[in-house]
C-alpha cells in the first residue's frame, strides 16, 4: 500500500470513529432527555444526518450505542496510559491518564453540571434493558486497560494476576466515582470525585 491509500484508509477509519461517536453521543443525549423508550433509532441516526441504515452498520441497537461512548473513553485511558512517561509511578500514571480523558470529554472536569443532566443520566444507566451493554463495555475495557498496565509493569495479563487485578480496581473506582457523582445531594463537578477515588487507591485505601 502506498502513502496516498494509506492516508486515504486512515481518513476513512477517522470518518468511521467520528460517526461511531457522533451517533453514541446523539444517543445518550436523546435518551437523557425523552427516556429510553420514546427513543427510536430514526431519531438518533436523524441527529447525526445519516440514515437508519448506517446506524445499524455500526451498532446492532440503542443499548450498544449507549455503552460505545463509555467504552471508547475506557479506551482511550488505556491510551493515555501507554503514552505516560515510563518514569512515572503506576498509579500517579492511572490516575493522570484517567483525569486526561475525563477532562478532554468535560472541558476540565470542573464544571458545575446541570442538575436535570444527571437526574437524565442517572435514570439512564439505571435501564435494565442497558445493563448488558454496560457489562460487556467495562470487560472490554477492563481487559484493555490490564494490557497497558501489563507492559508498563514487565507483567502478562495471561498469567499474572497483577495487571487484572489492577485494571478491575481502577474500572472499580471510576464506577464508585461516577455513582456518588450521580447521587450527590447537590450537583457536583466529576473531576475532583474520580481524582479523590483514584488517590485512595494509590494510597493504599487507608483507614478513616
Amino acid at each position: 500500500m502506498g502513502a496516498e491509500d494509506s492516508e486515504r484508509s486512515g481518513l476513512r477509519e477517522r470518518k468511521k470513529q467520528e460517526t461511531s461517536l457522533a451517533l453514541s453521543w446523539a444517543a445518550i443525549r436523546l435518551t437523557v432527555e425523552r427516556g429510553l423508550d420514546n427513543v427510536r433509532v430514526e431519531d438518533i441516526a436523524a441527529e447525526v444526518g445519516v440514515s437508519p441504515r448506517t446506524f445499524n452498520n455500526y451498532f446492532a441497537g440503542k443499548g450498544e450505542a449507549i455503552a460505545a461512548r463509555h467504552l471508547e473513553r475506557a479506551r482511550q485511558i488505556s491510551v493515555e496510559l501507554r503514552a505516560r512517561p515510563e518514569s512515572e509511578p503506576l498509579w500517579e500514571a492511572i490516575t493522570n491518564a484517567a483525569m486526561a480523558r475525563f477532562a478532554l470529554e468535560q472541558g476540565t472536569g470542573e464544571k458545575q453540571p446541570d442538575r436535570q443532566w444527571i437526574d437524565g443520566v442517572r435514570l439512564m444507566v439505571s435501564e435494565p434493558a442497558l445493563q448488558g451493554e454496560f457489562i460487556k463495555a467495562n470487560a472490554a475495557a477492563e481487559s484493555e486497560l490490564a494490557a497497558a498496565i501489563a507492559e508498563r509493569t514487565g507483567t502478562d495479563p495471561t498469567r499474572d494476576l497483577y495487571p487484572r487485578l489492577v485494571a478491575a480496581t481502577v474500572g472499580a473506582a471510576i464506577a464508585a466515582a461516577i455513582g456518588h457523582w450521580l447521587t450527590a445531594e447537590e450537583p457536583t463537578p466529576m473531576a475532583p470525585v474520580l481524582r479523590d477515588a483514584l488517590e485512595q487507591l494509590a494510597d493504599g485505601m487507608p483507614v478513616r
